[in-house]
């Protein structure tokens, strides 16, 4: 079927201000306030996602790794991690 996804998890949008993942029928925002690492990749390592189980994320290009629960509640999440 056309627009079958083949991967759990892609990037769908960067912009200068964050980037955009979709998970199966959902999308997440991850800005670069909370998620800094991502401000300064490259299109190429932003979008180099995994997902090694349900849940965990993870850019090997990058060496990050989140769980969907500190996107999904930031809030449970204080302590915000320097780039």
């Amino acid at each position: 079927m056309p627009g079958t996804a083949i991967s759990p998890v892609e990037v769908v949008q960067v912009t200068r201000f964050g980037v955009w993942i979709a998970i199966d029928d959902a999308e997440y925002y991850l800005d670069h306030e909370h998620f800094p690492w991502f401000s300064e990749a490259t299109i190429a390592q932003v979008c180099d996602i995994e997902m090694p189980s349900p849940g965990h994320l993870y850019w090997p290009s990058l060496d990050v790794d989140l769980h969907l629960d500190s996107i999904e509640n930031p809030g449970d999440y204080p302590l915000v991690a320097k780039g």
